[in-house]
């Protein structure tokens, strides 16, 4: 005897909450992978659960098909749809009498990720579906059979579900954060996440099999780093270094994710202008924590760009201190990327290379033909496995590469001066997990510098991608006759100036009468310089075993503006000597201004869905008018976008105080972030937390059908 549906209830309040998934919204069905959710139907009549059929399908993508686990058949009397992936059993609350039954349904823990469609089968209508509407399937860390199972629940809540983050940027000696919204729960983020899924290279190729291999962690990460630049795709943000960014913002502009992430959906998947290192990584990390891969922003100091993948970085200087021969590698002051959290059996039997896996979205290098990083398991890197996939040897080298320094003279021949094993890869960096402190993890991807082990693994690597070994270690020329060092006098602060002075020691009996040239840079951030700021040129005795001291003074007035979109300021000395032109010394020094004080408390009861102000004080501190100024806010579960403010004006000594009102909207651990800009100042940054508390009352929410 035939029977019909009534009604259908999704419970995705409760199946969501039971995901971890509620954040995102309790109006639609959205579930992780290998954990159960429950949906209950009402018929005109009673269920015989042995004898009454209720069929269910679930299917993603085009032409799903059960071969390619892209849809899956199931449901009751029991053994229905045997040898289904998808599981279900009737829940202990149903009521059959009445014709109420709740289904307790299973996904495998290695279904595809994406948005599938459900429709049910029943005697009444065994010829055709009825559909149910659609769900969303994630990747599951607290599914111990998922390849993202995470253990720990706290690093869970700080990985998956935490939505603000920091990212550190500077250089090795002057190590600043600055404060990130991830807001990869914000309603319209993951839809927006399937949708750059939907438009990668080799979906539009071949859309069954890519579908299909959305249930590999592996893959998805891949993709994710291919479409968050633009270089050879519809992805997310275009890239630029050289500081001109007309048609579009500076990557410095950029305090959060969902801002960049709408606005590609918004303009038809065309890029987002512009993203450097940290913009590319950030919101990366969105969209594989939206997805559910648990992630986090990492920071290396000292980073290597090697572009010809033999573990050795040029380095090129003149005589006169600048860097007259642009050198294909590179030494970045810092460089970001992703750690994503997986296993790897696609490598090991065992779990050799399980865990954290070097996932890089910025456009440096190409990897298969496609401008992508990783997952480089940093277990590998850390052993010196250079020869597993993805782009381990690239990683390799960007923390551990040797550094070669140069001199090239004014008839094009060259010297090379030292070999440094030390300097690069320094203070690896990432956010604490349940704290804004900062974790230096270097020796999760290699040993200490100096010692044997280090040496060891290096010279490995260098055999395994099959490079002639350098048996030379350290600086070639033994001691040096001179010794130098610069000297910070002053703390570095962006509108003041800077006063330094360089220490010259002769380490022997010989008077030495020396060229010195020292030279000011404006640097970017990824080692190219972008502007002269001064030089100076002298002659000097340096008497035997004495010490020789010049001070160099950089004024403000003269390296500010330089500076608009610069990073650090390299200041060089390079010292010849008169009678010895083989004798050449080199020193450099890497200073990053502090931003003059910008503020930002939040003002109100904390509570979700009451009303609150956000409070941003900047004290002018120069001598002069600051013309042009804006500020920017944002902060996930508290704005629903960026807010602005603008005056034209800060006079000397005034104080600029503004209040922005807002109204928080979800419960839990929240940042407020403030960028501050002017015609003299560029993307001062700063933040503070906020912890709001769940209203007492809310209206309840329920999906039904």
């Amino acid at each position: 005897m035939g029977f019909d549906v009534g009604k259908v209830e999704l419970h995705c309040e409760k199946n969501n909450t039971a995901h971890n998934t509620n954040d995102i919204s309790v109006n639609r069905l959205i579930v992780r992978r290998g954990q159960s959710f429950l949906v209950t139907f009402d018929f005109h009549g009673p269920f015989r659960s042995t004898t009454d059929l209720l069929e269910l399908t679930v299917e993603t993508g085009p032409q799903p098909s059960e071969a390619l686990g892209t849809r899956s058949v199931f449901g009751l009397p029991e053994g229905r749809g045997k040898g289904s992936s998808w599981k279900v059993k009737v829940h202990q609350g149903s009521v059959l009498p009445v014709g109420s039954i709740t289904l307790d349904i299973t996904s495998p823990a290695d279904a595809p990720v994406g948005e599938y469609s459900l429709s049910v089968k029943t005697s009444a209508t065994a010829s055709v579906g009825s559909s149910l509407g659609k769900l969303l399937l994630l990747f599951n860390p607290w599914c111990q059979e998922d390849w993202v199972h995470l253990p720990e629940e706290e690093e869970r809540q700080e990985y998956v579900m935490r939505e603000q983050g920091l990212v550190y940027k500077g250089s090795e000696k002057y190590i600043g954060s600055m404060a990130w919204n991830f807001g990869q729960f914000e309603d319209d983020i993951v839809d927006i996440c399937l949708k750059l899924l939907d438009v990668n290279p080799k979906c539009l190729s071949d859309p069954a099999k890519d579908f299909s291999a959305r249930c590999n962690p592996i893959y998805v990460s891949r993709v994710v780093s291919a479409m968050i630049n633009a270089n050879d795709d519809r992805g997310v943000l275009m890239g630029r270094w050289d500081g001109q960014y007309d048609g579009g913002m500076s990557p410095t502009h950029w305090n959060g994710s969902v801002e960049v992430l709408r606005r590609w959906l918004k303009y038809g998947g065309n890029p987002v202008k512009y993203g450097q290192c940290w913009v590319f990584a950030a919101v990366m990390c969105t969209v594989l924590r939206c997805l559910g891969i648990p992630c986090r922003v990492v920071t290396n100091f000292q980073s290597a760009h090697d572009t010809d993948k033999n573990l050795t970085i040029d380095d090129f200087f003149s005589d006169y201190g600048v860097r007259p021969k642009k050198s294909p590698d590179s030494v970045w002051n810092y460089h970001v990327w992703v750690e994503a959290w997986m296993t790897r059996p696609d490598l090991s039997a065992g779990s050799l290379y399980d865990g954290w896996q070097a996932v890089d979205p910025t456009p440096q290098e190409k990897s298969t033909g496609v401008y992508c990083c990783g997952p480089a398991p940093v277990k590998a890197i850390l052993q010196g496995h250079v020869d597993l996939k993805y782009d381990v040897p690239f990683v390799f080298a960007e923390v551990n590469a040797d550094l070669v320094t140069w001199m090239v003279f004014a008839d094009g021949s060259k010297k090379k001066i030292s070999t440094d094993s030390v300097s690069v890869g320094q203070n690896i960096s990432t956010k604490a997990v349940g704290s804004d402190k900062r974790v230096d993890i270097t020796a999760n991807y290699k040993h200490a510098e100096g010692t044997e082990k280090e040496r060891a693994v290096y010279n490995q690597a260098v055999k395994r991608v099959n490079i002639p070994e350098d048996n030379s270690n350290g600086i070639h020329d033994g001691k040096p006759g001179v010794s130098m060092k610069i000297v910070e006098l002053t703390k570095p602060i962006s509108g003041k100036d800077i006063d330094l002075k360089l220490v010259l020691n002769n380490n022997d009996s010989v008077t030495r009468k020396l060229v010195i040239n020292v030279n000011v840079q404006a640097m970017r951030y990824n080692g190219i310089p972008s502007s002269q700021i001064q030089t100076e040129l002298k002659e000097q005795k340096l008497l035997p075993n004495q010490d020789l001291t010049i001070p160099i003074h950089i004024p403000f007035s003269v390296y500010g503006e330089k500076m608009r979109e610069s990073n650090s300021i390299k200041v060089s000395a390079v010292v010849t000597d008169k009678d010895n032109s083989g004798a050449v010394y080199i020193t450099e020094k890497d200073l990053v201004s502090q931003s003059p004080l910008l503020t930002i408390k939040a003002i109100g009861s904390e509570l979700q869905y009451s009303d609150m102000m956000a409070e941003v004080v900047f004290d002018n501190p120069l001598s002069e008018g600051l013309r042009d100024c804006f500020i920017t806010v944002t902060g996930s579960g508290l704005l629903t976008g960026t807010m602005e403010a603008r005056t034209p004006l800060i006079k000397q000594g005034q104080r600029l105080c503004v209040k922005i009102p807002f109204t928080p909207y979800r419960p839990g651990p929240k940042k407020l972030v403030v960028g501050f800009n002017c015609d003299q100042f560029r993307d001062i940054k700063a933040s503070c937390n906020v912890y709001i508390k769940p209203s007492p009352v809310l209206s309840p929410h329920c999906c039904r059908m």
